[in-house]
């Protein structure tokens, strides 16, 4: 890292908002909503950090065949879920 050796980062001194600075997604905002098509019940490492508190939607439907009416149904289901971003629900 140039950071770390021009002196501008210390080792051990990295925060998790520098650290997302570096994926390629740094200059966009995590996303609230991954679906996930075709019947898969992973990620493959897809958007894994920036995942972390996303909601995760999984439909049998094959990209192809994913159509508005399957993105809204999957809005719809996404609507109805409690967002808590790493808390439990009587935080």
């Amino acid at each position: 890292m140039q950071e770390q050796q021009s002196g501008h980062l210390r080792t051990g001194h990295l925060t998790e908002q520098q650290f997302a600075h570096y994926l390629d997604t740094g200059d966009l905002p995590d996303p609230d909503l991954l679906i996930r098509t075709s019947g898969e019940c992973r990620t493959s490492n897809f958007l894994q950090w920036q995942s972390a508190y996303a909601e995760i939607i999984f439909t049998d439907t094959l990209w192809p065949d994913f159509h508005k009416e399957n993105l809204l149904q999957t809005l719809e289901q996404y609507a109805q879920r409690e967002r808590r971003f790493g808390q439990t629900s009587e935080r």
